[in-house]
């Protein structure tokens, strides 16, 4: 199983480390990682997202971001569209979109202590690829 990765680097003290728990995750489950992008931020995974699920080489995409709190409700918008980009994305292509994004409303040593999330992200990815093989 090949998948990419798309990774936020706003917040890239969490997110480098997000990075290496999912990459030594999939390596641990037996995934590829063949390719891994790296955006300016969550709300800019959409078109990341849709080139990697565009590639007859990717089984599937897992999200690595991480959305702290600021002073508005800005990081609940940043989360939710991308959240529903990713789903739209997925159903659209055909192949899963591991969500593996931290937030909306948490303080930034909360983000650390949320970290392990991106390997819920792979494993999200490839427990949907064995079962899309088990259904077809």
């Amino acid at each position: 199983m090949k998948i990419g990765f798309v990774v936020s680097d706003f917040n890239f003290d969490v997110t480098s480390l997000m990075l290496e728990r999912a990459r030594r995750h999939a390596e641990f489950l037996g995934a590829e990682v063949s390719h891994i992008v790296h955006v300016p931020g969550v709300y800019d995974m959409p078109l990341a997202i849709k080139r990697l699920l565009e590639r007859s080489d990717i089984d599937g995409v897992a999200l690595i971001g991480a959305v702290i709190k600021g002073e508005t409700k800005h990081d609940e918008l940043i989360a939710g569209t991308t959240a529903a980009a990713a789903v739209d994305l997925a159903l659209q292509f055909n192949k899963p979109v591991g969500l593996g994004i931290t937030g909306p409303g948490m303080n930034r040593m909360q983000a650390f202590d949320r970290i392990d999330n991106a390997k819920n992200a792979v494993e999200s990815v490839l427990h949907l690829l064995k079962l899309d093989k088990q259904l077809v």
